[in-house]
Formats: C-alpha cells, structure tokens, sequence
C-alpha cells in the first residue's frame, strides 16, 4: 500500500482504492460513494448525522448509498501512515452473486446504510490478493473480478451480509430511498417536495420519512441542508469572495440563513472558514470515508 497509494486513491486495478494520510487531521465532511473500506493501519471516527462509527486496523467499513459525512483520521503518523483499501460496491456485481448463489437472511426493515465490523481472516486473504495484483498487471485482467466476487460473498456471508444484500436487490427499501437520495444530491438547489420524493421511493410520506430516517440518520430535510452546505463550502473555495453567490447558488434565498446555518456545521461564518482552509490547505487531498 506504502508503494502504490497516489494522491487521487485510484489504482490500476478498476474499482481498487488505496488511501494513505500521514497524520492525525481535523473532521473533514464528504459525500461517500457506496464503498467497502478495510483500515490496514491506524484508525478514523466516521459520523453521520447523531451516529458515530469507529474503525481501525481489522475493521471494515460498509457504505450502501451516497451519504453526507464527517471523518476524522486518528492514529496516524508520517512514520506509521493510516492506510485503507477500498472497494466500490457494484449493484450488478452483488445482484449476480444473490442469483448464482441465493440468501435467505433478509432486513425486515430499513437499516443505516453505515456498518462497521471485524474482518475475518478469509475476507483479509482475499483483499490480500487483490492488493497483490498491483505488483501482477498482467493477471489483473482475469484475476480481478474473481476476487471482487469472492471478497463480496465474504461480506455478503458475514455479520453484515443483510446490509451488503440490498445493494443487490432491486425492490429493496435502500434500493427505493437510493432513488430519494440520488435526487436530493442531483438537485439539491430546488424545492424539497417530500409528497414527490415518496412517489419516487414509491411510499407513502410517513412510510418514507421513516425509512429515509433509518438509512440516513437524517430527515430528508437535514439531508438536504448537508448536501447544500458542503456544495457551498466547495464553491467557496474557488471563488471565496462570493458568500451570497454561493448561498443562492445551492438554494438558499436569505444570505442570513445561509451564513447562520454554515456556521453551525462547520464552526464558523463561511468568510473566516474558508479563508482558513486556504491558509492551512485541506486536511488531506482525497481520503476514504
């Protein structure tokens, strides 16, 4: 990992991530893509929304749908660098182990599309061999999609399994709320209709904001309002001179509101915030969740 993690995580195996940051930083938010990340050294504290998830060497991560979060790197030196393996999750690729090879084990309801767990040692030797591929281009071609299968079915046949399963199935409920989520994040400048949005997730209102709730940890509202200001903070960073632009630009129609609520998730009005992200320069360039 020390030898083949680059600045922008991709690797030359396709869906293989590799991350290295080399010291403790502050919380950074993110969008985070629907991924399984194993910590190989050091550790992160993952929040979304009131809920935290702690993970570190040995532990994996497992993210379900694009999600607004809050990590923190800890344990992390340049002499003994944090260091994760991703790898994205592909509906089409669990959805054929779920037909090849059939799981009864189901949720009975929405769950947070966060987990967190113990990687056992088959799921550790099969990532193991993946990461081996690095120093193998020519096997990638054969190897790879083998070893994406058998670390799934890892997951898959393990205590978080139920979670992993919806990803694959395409009248799940995160199936039905990934609908809602992927149109708040497309289009989160415009009007939240939650009547529109159940449509989309084919339920009824209350149904969906319970479900919403219980995958998220958020309302779709709160949701939103994430999605919004971390757009913004990212506008800001490019052109910091424009705080009411940015506001209007993500959706906001009182400049007062948009500065009261930026200040409360990220500790200051945007001005002083972004002009100390400048100074200091970003936590780290790109990490994983």
């Amino acid at each position: 990992m020390r030898r083949h993690a680059r600045p922008d995580l991709t690797t030359a195996v396709d869906g293989l991530l590799l991350s290295r940051v080399d010291r403790q930083t502050e919380p950074d938010h993110s969008l985070a893509e629907p991924l399984l990340v194993l910590m190989a050294q050091g550790g992160k504290e993952l929040f979304l929304g009131d809920r935290s998830f702690g993970y570190r060497a040995g532990d994996y991560l497992l993210v379900t749908t694009d999600l607004p979060v809050t990590g923190q790197f800890v344990d992390a030196t340049p002499e003994a660098p944090a260091l994760g393996i991703g790898i994205r999750l592909r509906p089409a690729v669990i959805a054929a182990l779920l037909l090849e090879a059939p799981l009864h084990a189901a949720l009975r309801s929405a769950a947070p599309a966060l987990a967190v767990g113990r990687a056992g040692p088959e799921l550790l030797d099969a990532v193991l061999r993946l990461l081996r591929l690095l120093e193998r281009p020519g096997d990638v071609a054969v190897l790879a999609p083998m070893l994406e299968r058998e670390i799934l079915w890892r997951v898959l046949t393990g205590p978080h399994g139920p979670v992993l399963r919806q990803i694959g199935l395409a009248d799940s409920t995160l199936t039905h709320v990934g609908l809602a989520i992927r149109w708040i994040r497309d289009h989160h400048a415009e009007p939240l209709r939650i009547e529109e949005l159940a449509r989309r997730a084919a339920m009824s209102s209350s149904a969906f904001h319970r479900h919403f709730r219980a995958v998220t940890a958020m309302s779709p509202v709160q949701f939103q309002k994430r999605i919004r200001l971390q757009r913004a903070r990212s506008l800001l960073l490019t052109s910091p001179g424009d705080v009411a632009g940015a506001g209007h630009a993500v959706g906001y129609d009182s400049p007062s509101q948009f500065s009261r609520e930026y200040r409360r998730l990220f500790g200051a009005p945007p001005g002083r915030d972004v002009a100390a992200l400048r100074v200091a320069g970003p936590a780290v360039e790109r990490a994983l969740p």
